[in-house]
């Protein structure tokens, strides 16, 4: 399961915060409104050069949660967030060779879409599924953690749309909880058959559709924006508050990696004014430590040969076991499953 960034890591321009703003104009609610709390200001929301965080995000769809009486709200912010905001992800996805590449691709450089949740997918014999594993889990509130299923449901459906050409729509979706008092509106934007009370929160697609080609489907343009979004998530680790500086000097070193001590002395400050700086940053040393660790073992595991007990010895665990326990605990998955 890709992990999606820390909260309050500013990586990502405000496309999503602009589109629910535009949603809640027309209903005649003030951006200073949607945005109060959040740190941004109705002038940075067009401004390309600003970037935000998952977490303010979260504050303006709370606020349109109090704000707004139309519960269309978050089907129509997800209806609006075409590929074409996405930057070089967006184009990625639209110029991918076939939809199974568009589905693989939409997991692998989810962390550069504003992610309020993470994905996966699984091909069936007969099915293709999105899969949102930790819906309501890091939610504070299950009005909020419906507001952020509808509008990422409408925006899958959207994106797909986009990409194909046409109006692709699911098979069926599922959702985790009972449903609604407006449940009309999600057939009305996902055009599918929708079921409440489910095991989990799923787009389920016909596989028939997984061999066809994109609209704007382009080898060599393909190629090119993808080697750029992989820059660009690399670049997400690094370049970010003191918390991109933790990371960067856990990750100058595969191997070595020091205590929060270490990495203090390492950028000429006490453990202790490194601590209350990550803690304004709304993370701590113990989860980016993790984050390294996970992002490490889930490379050596994809790309390499070694072994399990090879790969945890070089990670720094006592045996493999260990290791075994931690990835499942970082990825819900063993290692088998990850290579």
């Amino acid at each position: 399961m890709p992990s999606i960034p820390l909260l309050n890591e500013r990586l990502h321009a405000p496309y999503k915060i602009a589109a629910l703003v535009e949603v809640l104009a027309e209903q005649g609610i003030a951006a200073a409104d949607v945005l109060e709390g959040s740190g941004v200001t109705p002038e940075e929301i067009y401004d390309a050069s600003v970037m935000t965080s998952v977490r303010q995000y979260a504050t303006a769809c709370r606020n349109a949660i109090e704000l707004s009486c139309d519960p269309a709200t978050p089907f129509k912010t997800g209806a609006r967030l075409h590929l074409s905001a996405y930057g070089m992800y967006g184009y990625a996805l639209m110029s991918c060779l076939s939809l199974r590449d568009y589905f693989k691709l939409g997991v692998k450089y989810h962390r550069l879409a504003t992610p309020t949740l993470t994905i996966e997918w699984k091909e069936y014999p007969d099915r293709a599924v999105w899969s949102f594993p930790d819906a309501f889990i890091s939610s504070p509130s299950r009005e909020l953690g419906a507001f952020v299923i509808e509008q990422q449901f409408t925006q899958h459906v959207t994106h797909l749309q986009d990409v194909a050409g046409r109006s692709c729509p699911p098979m069926r979706a599922h959702f985790s909880y009972p449903a609604p008092a407006h449940a009309a509106l999600y057939r009305e934007y996902l055009g599918c058959e929708c079921l409440f009370d489910q095991e989990e929160c799923q787009l389920i697609y016909d596989s028939a559709i997984l061999e066809q080609k994109p609209q704007l489907a382009h080898k060599l343009t393909s190629k090119l924006l993808q080697d750029m979004c992989d820059r660009l998530i690399g670049q997400t680790k690094i370049s970010t508050g003191i918390s991109g500086e933790v990371y960067q000097v856990l990750m100058s070193k595969p191997g070595h990696y020091p205590n929060m001590e270490g990495v203090a002395q390492a950028l000429k400050m006490t453990s202790r004014t490194l601590r209350r700086r990550l803690e304004e940053e709304g993370t701590t040393f113990s989860a980016i430590a993790d984050d390294v660790l996970s992002s490490l073992a889930q490379e050596y595991l994809r790309t390499t040969q070694m072994s399990t007990e090879d790969i945890a010895m070089l990670l720094g665990f006592s045996d493999g076991a260990n290791f075994r326990r931690a990835l499942k605990r970082w990825t819900g998955k063993g290692p088998r499953n990850l290579r």
